[in-house]
């Protein structure tokens, strides 16, 4: 059965505040460890356990009460960050770099070029939407924060994912595509920043694959963290197999 996406309340909700919760909590556990302390004092074991259970859920109480405060705030703090649709322009041009490098890898000619094209707009999609799947939240695609594209972006548990997505039919990434990467996720780190905003930044790299067994060990064995040592963020490595992918989502 199907997942449903997170669209709950704490989603869109405004900034509010838990201060008076808090406050009223802490002079209910106050009043019950008072209990607890008079009942042992005067041996009544079973009103002492009463008033600890509910010193215990009071505890509990206040716990969710902040951490729900948290998620309010991210969820408040996302309004700060700058959403832009990336230009059709920006969108083709990455197109046709992603797709002239795969034709210099398949040492393919310059007929087929759209049948490459196609190949890549249908592998983004589906890997998108595996990772939307995977991940249970909405996922936007081809935006920019600020004047940084990304293939896709969503905010999930305080943190902002920005993802590049590629289609690799040779066990290797080119450690020029890294750089680029790592820079424009510096930039976003650094818009994030100066909008004060509580988020934690990080870059999720998909790799649709078409490769043999051996070529995707090779290709584990050299995405190793040296690499992305110049990365200022934490990095997420998705590796999805182009032919998977397909059954999954096209194939009956």
């Amino acid at each position: 059965m199907a997942k449903q996406l997170d669209n709950s309340f704490v989603q869109f909700s405004r900034r509010t505040s838990v201060t008076p919760q808090v406050f009223l909590s802490a002079v209910v556990l106050i009043c019950l460890i008072g209990g607890v302390v008079y009942s042992i004092s005067i041996q009544e074991w079973p009103s002492a356990a009463i008033f600890t259970a509910g010193a215990v859920g009071v505890i509990a109480y206040a716990w969710f009460s902040i951490d729900q405060f948290k998620r309010l705030i991210a969820a408040h703090d996302q309004n700060r960050i700058e959403w832009e649709a990336a230009l059709p322009e920006v969108q083709r041009q990455n197109l046709k770099l992603e797709v002239f490098e795969l034709s210099k890898v398949l040492d393919a000619e310059t007929n087929h070029e759209s049948d490459l094209q196609t190949a890549y707009i249908v592998a983004e999609d589906l890997a998108l939407r595996q990772i939307q799947q995977e991940e249970n939240v909405p996922l936007l695609r081809h935006v920019g924060i600020g004047d940084v594209p990304f293939d896709a972006v969503f905010v999930k548990d305080d943190v902002l994912n920005c993802c590049e997505v590629s289609f690799l039919v040779a066990p290797d990434l080119r450690q020029d595509k890294i750089d680029a990467m790592t820079r424009k996720v510096k930039r976003v780190k650094e818009r994030v920043a100066d909008a004060r905003a509580s988020l934690k930044v990080r870059m999720m790299l998909v790799l649709i694959t078409q490769l043999s067994p051996e070529d995707d060990e090779r290709l584990r064995s050299v995405l190793n963290t040296r690499r992305f040592s110049g990365t200022p963020v934490d990095i997420d490595i998705r590796m999805l197999d182009f032919e998977s992918l397909q059954k999954l989502y096209v194939t009956d």
